[in-house]
């Protein structure tokens, strides 16, 4: 028996006129991002096909071909924010550790407003900050350190001289990109630690253990997505970061582990600001070419954090 369906509308035609706008405001906007990331990638590969075949004849900034120019910038890039992430992360966490479950509220409070403003500062402060305060102060430390472990096995691969005579290292650059990336990491991991469900922390109370015991069985297992999307946030903005790492960095082209030498690599970000000015001809396609290396290596470490925060949320979906 066939029923008559005349009467049945669809639930789309049951919305509103606001929630009409609202749905497709949503759709637009997301259409727009992925339009403008298409037209970026395209606009970089269009512009940087001639570096590829470039030489040092007719890109005067080319040492010989575009590979061996951009290497260098790879390493350093990867190199400055790897140092960067791994002293801001464990710093992050135990801040927000602290903010979140350790801290009076009133103390909590004012903590978290100083962490959300730090995290609005601009990156030029942060360079001058470094240059005419962190570099002079870490100078004799880099020499007492080198004097400690240049010549110990393994340790003398970061360790060893010549020292710096003015602190513009690429550890000066990671400890400033390490402050720089510390606010938005910290609230981030803040926010999803308060997210904890209070009946987890509860039973495992209950159960006798301790405060960090909770905090190590409850807290972070649960945060640990959050920790993954704040850090890659962080190395984002690291890998992608120019005026701070141009002021403080004193850059040679090398590649090599060394912390405390003043023959330190550079960095594409930092590069392309210092170089882009003065640029003409060929030399604007190289710039655009290693933007374009920037641009991959940024969505190659935001695809490795989903994968990995997707493998995990079926982890704990199976469990």
């Amino acid at each position: 028996m066939l029923k008559n369906t005349k009467g049945i509308s669809s639930p789309s035609s049951k919305l509103g006129l606001g929630d009409r706008v609202f749905s497709g405001s949503a759709v637009f906007a997301s259409a727009m991002i992925v339009t403008t990331l298409i037209t970026i990638a395209i606009f970089l590969v269009f512009k940087s096909l001639p570096a590829f075949f470039a030489d040092k004849s007719n890109a005067s900034i080319l040492k010989s071909d575009f590979l061996s120019y951009v290497t260098p910038l790879i390493f350093g890039t990867v190199w400055s924010s790897g140092l960067a992430l791994a002293i801001s992360l464990p710093l992050a966490i135990g801040i927000a550790l602290f903010i979140s479950h350790y801290a009076p509220r009133r103390l909590a409070s004012l903590l978290g407003y100083v962490v959300d403003l730090l995290a609005a500062v601009p990156s030029v402060v942060f360079g001058l900050w470094g240059i005419g305060v962190l570099a002079p102060a870490v100078q004799p430390l880099y020499e007492k350190t080198h004097l400690a472990a240049g010549d110990l096995p393994l340790l003398s691969l970061f360790f060893s001289g010549p020292v710096s005579g003015t602190g513009r290292t690429i550890l000066t650059a990671a400890i400033v990109l390490a402050v720089m990336i510390l606010p938005i990491m910290t609230a981030i991991c803040r926010e999803v630690f308060l997210q904890t469900p209070r009946l987890n922390e509860e039973a495992a109370l209950a159960l006798g253990a301790t405060r960090w015991e909770v905090i190590r069985t409850a807290v972070l297992p649960l945060g640990r997505t959050g920790i993954i999307s704040g850090a890659m946030l962080g190395l984002g903005r690291a890998l992608g970061e120019a005026t701070a790492v141009a002021m403080v960095l004193s850059a040679t082209g090398a590649i090599n582990l060394k912390l405390l030498s003043s023959d330190n690599p550079g960095t594409i970000a930092a590069n392309i600001t210092l170089g882009f000015p003065e640029a003409y001809g060929a030399n604007i396609n190289v710039l655009i070419a290693t933007g374009l290396i920037l641009f991959i290596v940024t969505f190659l470490v935001n695809a490795i954090a989903r994968w990995s925060i997707n493998r995990h949320n079926i982890k704990i979906g199976a469990n």
